[in-house]
């Protein structure tokens, strides 16, 4: 999209937390975007940058390798601020000197000098959050010193002539107290851009795209039921009526129903949704694949090879149509550029040349729940928008080892009773997540006089806002007995529940 009149580029060198950066940047409801630092000057100005900001990253900037703009970005006329080894690259661009020293990692108490705009408003000790090995030891000439912990001396420092401000620790992480009011003083004292980024003016902004882009022909939407496949078929449907074509595919891994539900519901809006079940064939090509990205690869080539078939008997069809995400879009890059690889995303750049549509994603600029939002903004009903999220290989990345149709089976069976119990307790929405995972396990069990040999399911649930990080849910115990009660003694082949209590990070949402 051509963005909003300003936006806040930002500049990925690998950090862990590019994604929290720009999600507080649009909290501020000011548009964000990320771009590789290989990123050309003309890429930059396209989104109209107010300013742009460096992140952080897991590099030493004396590494031969190390990832560095292919252009300055303190030469684009706007400000810049760099955060941890965006501060390094700074520092050595302009002259300063870093050293592999002082490394500190948690919480720190630093000292702010309040005279510099950054930090506008705030006392002079704050809690902040470190997480660097290297450090500045020297400031490039002509700037001065703005912050500083018992182990860093040099936690900050500005040139504002140059209109550059850097600092070691990392304001978008929680544990920074006053970690917002940082960024909202380099957005809104030193950027000087307005906060008008709303979901109103993107659901516009978006639809007259969407006419510019398919003009004439039909788009065939890839539908699945949830949220961002919901809110991008209600979307497509207000820009160009019948010209879309939701297609849903059931690869057989989808929740217990879920097929006949999606249909039924969007029955209810008036949209008529094309079903077609290829869980055989998925199935067939997944039997003996253990390897997850494997399955995840698989999955997508075989979703598209249903799609390309199905799209036939669509006259005039031109466009394809996906609910990709933000999220998916940055993580699915090479750790070369941007963040690391946590999955691949069977959604995103898999798209074989034979397909012969062109790709709209309407929704690729936005976090999940900016895209609650945006379902809120179109009107869409609860049920759609308070749904937990499903991924897009469904019930294959909570099947770690093989996936068979005995073992989708059973996982559909016991998923549906964990939903089912967390509802009855009235905990459904207080939850972002929640969901069960067949493990590859044999367990011993005791059931009625006979000794059992069977599967192991784990349950994971979670809260989060964004998605990006989570804290396990402390679910009642009365909950968890209930849920293991049933699942024992209602699905065969398991004799054994378990919860998981690990946050993201250091592990994901998913198991796979």
């Amino acid at each position: 999209m051509s963005g909003p009149p300003r936006s806040i580029v930002i500049l990925d060198f690998g950090g862990q937390y590019t994604q929290l950066i720009a999600r507080r940047v649009r909290d501020a409801r000011v548009f964000s975007v990320v771009l590789p630092p290989n990123a050309p000057a003309a890429e930059i100005r396209k989104w109209n940058p107010a300013g742009i900001i460096l992140s952080g990253g897991p590099q030493s900037v004396y590494e031969e390798d190390a990832p560095k703009p292919s252009v300055d970005p303190t030469a684009l006329g706007v400000p810049v601020l760099g955060l941890c080894y965006g501060m390094q690259w700074l520092a050595q661009a302009a002259g300063g000197r870093v050293a592999n020293e002082g490394r500190e990692y948690g919480r720190a108490v630093a000292t702010l000098a309040t005279d510099s705009p950054l930090f506008a408003g705030l006392d002079a000790e704050q809690v902040v959050w470190m997480n660097h090995g290297d450090s500045v030891v020297a400031p490039p000439e002509g700037f001065r010193g703005i912050a500083a912990t018992p182990t860093t001396p040099l936690a900050g420092f500005e040139n504002a002539e140059r209109c550059v401000w850097a600092i070691q620790f990392h304001p978008e992480v929680r544990h920074t107290v006053n970690g917002t009011r940082v960024l909202e003083n380099f957005l809104f004292r030193i950027c000087r851009v307005e906060p008008s980024w709303t979901m109103e003016n993107f659901r516009h902004e978006k639809v007259a795209q969407i006419r510019k882009q398919a003009p004439t022909g039909a788009v065939i939407c890839a539908l699945s039921g949830g949220v961002d496949s919901s809110v991008t078929a209600i979307l497509l449907r207000e820009a160009l009526g019948d010209r879309v074509h939701p297609i849903l595919v059931d690869h057989g891994l989808m929740r217990l129903h879920e097929r006949a539900q999606v249909v039924e519901a969007f029955a209810h809006l008036g949209i008529a949704v094309h079903a077609v079940d290829a869980s055989k064939l998925f199935l067939e090509r997944l039997a003996g694949v253990v390897d997850p990205e494997q399955k995840r690869r698989i999955i997508g080539r075989t979703f598209i090879d249903v799609f390309e078939q199905e799209a036939r008997s669509i006259p005039d069809a031109r466009y394809l149509a996906q609910g990709t995400l933000y999220p998916d879009v940055i993580e699915s890059v090479s750790i070369k550029g941007p963040s690391a690889v946590i999955k691949t995303h069977h959604n995103v750049g898999g798209l074989p040349e034979r397909l012969g549509f062109e790709l709209i994603e309407p929704v690729r600029e936005l976090f999940k729940d900016e895209v609650r939002l945006l379902g809120a903004e179109l009107g869409l009903p609860r049920e759609f928008l308070a749904r937990h999220p499903f991924p897009g290989p469904g019930l294959a990345v909570r099947i770690p080892g093989e996936v068979t149709a005995e073992r989708v089976a059973m996982l559909q069976k016991a998923d549906a009773i964990v939903l089912e119990e967390i509802r009855r307790a009235g905990l459904y929405d207080a939850i972002s997540q929640a969901f069960a995972v067949l493990l590859p396990v044999k367990s011993v069990g005791v059931m009625g006089d006979g000794r059992t040999h069977e599967s192991v399911l784990a349950v994971r649930a979670v809260q989060t806002t964004d998605f990006m990080t989570a804290d396990w849910f402390r679910m009642p115990h009365e909950v968890l007995d209930a849920i293991a009660s049933r699942v024992v003694g209602e699905v065969r082949g398991i004799n054994r529940v378990v919860y998981d209590v690990t946050s993201k990070p250091p592990a994901t949402i998913e198991w796979e």
